[in-house]
């Protein structure tokens, strides 16, 4: 999985490509533990995002946590595979998704 990042001001952009797992949900908790202090509005790009398992949403729960209490996060250019997935957790109650 690649993980690119953009910050203006306190908005943290977060794109993702490849598939986030077992494997890779370690990386991306501590790139998130690292950068989201300080933001307000944090955005996850998943455009390039194939496949997200069990793992990989438990990094997104803990995320939406910290952004409720700072300020925002949205999921943006989600795929059917992983809306599908949203829809049978939960997490699209959960999260914002746009």
């Amino acid at each position: 999985m690649t993980i690119n990042k953009t910050q203006q001001g306190s908005e943290l952009v977060i794109a993702l490509e490849g598939r986030l797992d077992t494997t890779t949900a370690p990386q991306l908790e501590a790139e998130m533990k690292q950068s989201v202090s300080g933001v307000e509005s944090l955005i996850l790009d998943f455009a390039k995002l194939e496949y997200i398992s069990s793992a990989g949403l438990r990094v997104l729960l803990a995320a939406q946590k910290v952004m409720n209490r700072q300020g925002k996060m949205v999921v943006k250019n989600v795929n059917e595979t992983i809306s599908e997935i949203f829809e049978v957790t939960g997490f699209c109650d959960i999260l914002t998704v746009e």
